[in-house]
């Protein structure tokens, strides 16, 4: 049996520190350029330094991402850019696009390539010719059921490494080539300017017959047609692993740290749950869909993996996400005095219960016993977003332990 990395993204450096400290075996990441998330934070070299120092310190691996579909006007960039790249050497570029693949090998030869998603691999000749051009591991396109990835692993060498996604947004178009965006706002999805107009409201009408809807209109106010549920694969860790899959990846490059938290901890639990004892896993599996519910998400499918997609994968009343716990922060020093730095993400006040969620899989609730500005001056309530304050949670904490706060309904 394969043990399968699981592979978190991390839109910032922050993020990525928490992936790490959270379950990650690996993190993907990308630049300020040539990735497909181009209005995600990003990092600068500079950061992304610092997170591949930070995350070789514990045994993480760090891929970077150059996966646009390129231009000729992008590719003398593109090569200025793997020359930076030297400094900081990540362990591994994913790779969509031959002209940029054919760029890595010559200007960072020893490098290991994934090949993208994007890339449309749903099949095992496409593997074997990415692996003959000297490719080490290729993403599965999402089109693909666990019984052809099985079939693919079967026909591969056995070095030739599998990666699919196992958690997260899914792409309303084939293996992401969506050309919605670029229509409608001229921001292009395949050169990382997406606007995810897949989740926005349409109504279908005939051209000749103007104000006359067909059925697809759900109801008064429109239908969300495009809007796919998220992925979640939490209760066929055994089925994926079955299929010969070397790397479990979590899409969401534009989430924040309490997401990656949430993700990275629950699938890292189950994961190593399972290979320490199939009943152990299916034990504890209660918990692992309790605690994935307590990011937010779309409400959950899983996707093609086990056949063709229905009417059910689909969600036509609305866009909105299912939110239950409200991100605070993370914990940072200790000062003299036994309080916390923290920069505040959303507003909480003394007196409140929050929850102190740590990276073993405790979940500890406490009471905000008191919140102090920069100067440590006293203060009831944390209402100005990033503001860098001190806490007392009346309990010892650890950096890098996330702070939140349940929604109430």
């Amino acid at each position: 049996m394969r043990h399968p990395e699981l592979l978190i993204p991390a839109s910032s450096l922050e993020v990525l520190k928490i992936a790490v400290k959270f379950g990650a075996d690996a993190v993907y990441i990308g630049g300020e350029a040539f990735g497909l998330r181009a209005n995600a934070k990003n990092f600068s070299l500079e950061e992304m330094k610092q997170g591949i120092e930070f995350a070789h310190k514990y045994g993480v691996k760090v891929y970077v991402t150059a996966n646009i579909l390129a231009h000729n006007t992008d590719l003398d960039g593109v090569k200025a850019y793997f020359e930076e790249l030297k400094e900081v050497n990540p362990d591994a570029l994913i790779i969509s696009d031959p002209g940029i693949f054919m760029i890595a090998k010559e200007v960072l030869p020893e490098m290991e390539l994934h090949i993208s998603t994007q890339a449309n691999n749903t099949n095992y000749g496409t593997y074997l010719f990415w692996y003959a051009q000297g490719a080490k591991r290729v993403v599965s396109a999402r089109e693909l059921s666990l019984a052809e990835i099985k079939e693919i692993r079967k026909n591969i060498p056995d070095d030739l490494e599998i990666e699919s996604f196992i958690h997260g947004a899914m792409c309303m178009s084939y293996s992401g080539r969506c050309l919605l965006s670029n229509y409608f706002t001229g921001r292009d999805a395949n050169r990382g300017a997406c606007t995810h107009p897949c989740r926005w409201k349409y109504s279908l009408v005939e051209e000749t017959r103007p104000g006359e809807y067909m059925p697809v209109y759900e109801n008064e106010r429109g239908t969300y047609i495009f809007n796919s549920k998220d992925l979640c694969m939490i209760e066929y860790i055994p089925e994926v692993i079955d299929a010969g899959i070397d790397s479990l990846k979590i899409e969401g490059r534009m989430k924040t740290a309490l997401y990656v938290a949430t993700v990275a901890r629950t699938y890292r639990k189950a994961i190593d749950d399972f290979k320490k004892d199939p009943e152990l896993y299916r034990a504890n599996m209660e918990w692992y869909k309790e605690e994935i519910g307590k990011c937010t998400y779309r409400e959950f499918t899983t996707g093609f993996y086990f056949g063709k997609t229905d009417e059910t994968t689909q969600i036509y009343d609305n866009n909105t996400y299912v939110k239950n716990y409200t991100y605070l922060g993370i914990v940072g020093k200790q000062d003299e005095q036994g309080r916390y730095s923290i920069e505040q993400r959303n507003k909480f006040s003394v007196g409140e219960i929050i929850e102190v969620m740590k990276p073993n899989g405790e979940n500890i609730e406490v009471e905000v016993k008191g919140i102090f500005d920069e100067d440590k001056n006293p203060m009831e309530s944390a209402p100005h977003p990033k503001q860098k304050l001190w806490i007392d949670l009346g309990m010892p904490l650890d950096e890098y332990d996330i702070l939140r706060k349940k929604e109430c309904k």
